[in-house]
Parts: C-alpha cells; structure tokens; sequence
C-alpha cells in the first residue's frame, strides 16, 4: 500500500472502527499525522511568534501558553477521530478486539500497543472481516 493510498483509506474510514487495518496503512498513516502534526507547530511559532529558547537570560516576550498552540491543537483535534479509528482497526487485523485500544490510558499501555500494531496481521478470516492484503489483491 502507498502512502497515499494509505492516508486517504484511513480518511474513507474517518470514524469507522469496524474491519481491518494493514500494518502498512497504520504507518504510514502514523508518519502523516506526526509530518502534518510539526507543521501544525511550526505554522503556531511563525503565526504566534513564540520563542523556544528555554535559556532563564533571555526573555519569553511571545505570545503566552494559551494562544501559542491553536492550529496544531485544532489538527489535533482534526486527527484523533481517524487516529484512534485506524488503531482500532489495526488491533482487529492482529485478531484483538478494539477494547486493547485502552492500554494507552495505563503508564506504557501505548508500548504494548506498539508492539500489537506492528505484528504481523493473521492471515486467515477472522471475526473481523477477511484478511486486508487478499481483500486488496482481488480489487
């Protein structure tokens, strides 16, 4: 799957938390959202004029805390729907049900995560639908 085909799947399926997800749409994906996510800030640091300079001399004269992050947390906001609809259907291609997807609201739950997202899917039919690379294969 190409990146591009993997980002407008997972935009297809903005909100849809049934089926399966390649491991390959996860990722690239993941890397999207983490490109459009720095953009997102460097667009904040240009429009705000904030300063990361963390040195105690020098002073922090930019916008404050509150208004320094609005576009990237509006993205944010943007892409958590489709983030966590993609986990979810990523767990299901690793034959998990979506409940998993609450590990990451334990101390390194999201490591665990990981570690499912990037095992490789089962092969076979599972309750979740028919394996996504045969399903992709027979288009």
């Amino acid at each position: 799957m190409s990146p591009i085909q993997a980002v407008s799947s997972v935009f297809r399926h903005y909100a849809a938390f049934s089926g399966r997800a390649r491991r390959s749409e996860y990722w690239w994906f993941w890397l999207f959202r983490g490109v459009v996510l720095v953009l997102a800030a460097a667009a904040d640091a240009m429009v705000f004029d904030t300063s990361w300079d963390l040195r105690p001399e020098v002073n922090f004269t930019a916008a404050t805390a509150d208004e320094a992050f609005y576009i990237t947390g509006v993205v944010t906001l943007a892409l958590l729907l489709p983030t966590i609809a993609v986990e979810v259907r990523r767990l299901h291609d690793t034959d998990r049900t979506g409940w998993w997807w609450l590990l990451n609201l334990v101390p390194f739950g999201t490591v665990v995560l990981w570690l499912f997202f990037y095992t490789r899917d089962s092969r076979e039919p599972n309750r979740f639908g028919p394996p996504t690379k045969v399903a992709a294969q027979t288009r």
